[in-house]
């Protein structure tokens, strides 16, 4: 039985299969690629390695791909019918169960026995690497933050892991509202692996939280080797790029961003990076911009996928683009599949909630906006405005409902709904030209001319800084 770096003891896993699994290990940290081949390799070497079988597993269900996830839950389920897990150690039976939760669909249940693992062994990376992406997918702020927080009093400062943990801890720290810690953090993780594009994502969220567009946009060119191409994070870190560019007035080099990096004829298709598509081209048709073609084709990569009830939050970035598309029809077929899978689900199955208490009101408001149905999308966006973060997400992409909300409030002509919203969003955001140039618009509705210029004015100074 070997060891890894950690001296964690491995079961059924021979030297060269080890050497492949670090290898995997560290390429799922900095978010390359390469991560499958290694883990590939590892299992090629040593085909009963439990560790091996588990890194495979979560890979399957990380990137919240239904057939992926469907691959990795037959292959593991087959792995573990001939295995005597008696044998093996109280670490591996422990990822054995998360890893199976997951795949099962009960998700909330592999983030508790994560949690569990992480207590008995705060220095296992993978544990903590699967419970903190699994806090991200479930948007759950708190234990984004205190996940990694309780992990790394029992890291080493030397210790070469301790840099990506810092990436993750920043992360969590923005999601809770800590964004000076935050931003402390990332810059910790950078100074030791300055590719490490999960620290330069979390440094950009605090940026972005806190109005700091210019900012942000000098931080990401000033780093542009190390996170704009060749990782699993490229596309999503030009989509941050992208809305400090919006927030800037810029739409001509959002567009540029967007058929560079974003969507185009040679993107993979994968949903984390259609959703980041989808996300962006929805602020501008709320702005009021057409983006017929774009919209076409993005709903196109959505249809091909013929995605089943997999992930709530995917959900909601397709109808997005199938409104978009004026394909109004195809997004009511989608709320029917979910609802009509909503009675055949097992209650363990965690994205069954999500969808009923999040994803089909969201799904249903967006429908009813494409159609012009404004005061329809407010009612069914206000009752869930305050759990939206159930259904995974972080604050930035979430806004992409909120503003939802916003326009549909000034739409309808709600003005007191409108002015509540205003003032919640100014009072956390004073900085941010969206909300300003809202509160002008409502202004105008109000029937005040002055205080709409003096709104419209402080959005321009902010766009311009």
């Amino acid at each position: 039985m070997t060891a890894d770096r950690h001296g964690h003891r491995m079961s059924h896993t021979g030297a060269d299969a080890l050497v492949h699994y670090e290898r995997a290990l560290d390429h799922l940290l900095f978010f390359r690629p390469e991560v499958a081949e290694a883990a590939g390799s590892a299992l090629a070497a040593s085909p009963r390695s439990v560790m091996g079988q588990v890194l495979a597993a979560y890979l399957g269900v990380l990137g919240t791909e239904e057939k992926d996830a469907a691959a990795a839950r037959d292959a593991f389920r087959r792995f573990r019918s001939g295995l005597d897990e008696a044998a093996l150690t109280s670490r591996e039976r422990m990822h054995l169960a998360a890893a199976g939760a997951w795949l099962d669909g009960d998700l909330h249940r592999a983030g508790r026995l994560l949690g569990d693992l992480t207590v008995a062994h705060p220095r296992d990376v993978l544990a903590l690497f699967a419970g903190h992406q699994h806090d991200f997918l479930t948007g759950d702020a708190q234990r984004l933050r205190d996940r990694i927080g309780g992990a790394l009093g029992a890291w080493e400062a030397d210790d070469p892991h301790r840099g990506p943990l810092l990436g993750m801890y920043a992360f969590g720290l923005e999601e809770s509202g800590h964004y000076e810690r935050a931003e402390e953090a990332g810059l910790e993780a950078l100074a030791r692996h300055p590719r490490d594009v999960w620290a330069i994502h979390g440094v950009v969220h605090t940026y972005e939280m806190r109005g700091r567009f210019t900012d942000g946009i000098r931080f990401l060119d000033a780093r542009t080797d190390d996170w704009s191409d060749g990782t699993l994070l490229t596309v999503h870190n030009w989509w941050h790029y992208a809305l400090y560019t919006l927030e800037l007035g810029d739409a001509a080099r959002v567009l540029e961003i967007y058929d560079a990096a974003l969507h185009h004829e040679e993107s993979a298709g994968v949903a984390m990076q259609l959703l980041d598509a989808a996300a962006l081209l929805w602020r501008l048709y709320l702005a009021g911009e057409e983006q017929g073609g774009r919209w076409t084709r993005l709903a196109d990569a959505w249809e091909r996928r013929d995605d089943g009830a997999h992930y709530a939050f995917n959900d909601a970035h397709a109808v997005m683009a199938y409104v978009g598309a004026g394909r109004i029809g195809r997004a009511e077929r989608l709320v029917a599949d979910r609802q009509r899978w909503l009675t055949e689900a097992a209650p363990t199955v965690s994205n069954r909630a999500m969808t009923a208490d999040i994803g089909l009101p969201v799904c249903r408001a967006l429908i009813a906006y494409g159609r012009q149905e404004y005061d329809r999308a407010a009612d069914l966006l206000l009752p869930v405005r305050h759990r939206l973060h159930t259904f995974g997400g972080s604050h930035a992409q979430r806004d992409a409902v909120q503003r939802t909300l916003v326009e549909a409030a000034l739409r309808a002509g709600r003005t007191e709904l409108a002015r509540t919203l205003l003032s919640e969003r100014i009072q956390l955001r004073p900085v941010c030209p969206y909300n300003w140039s809202a509160q002008a618009r409502l202004e105008e509705q109000l029937g005040d001319p002055a205080r709409a210029a003096a709104a419209r004015k402080k959005a321009a100074a902010q766009a311009a800084q």
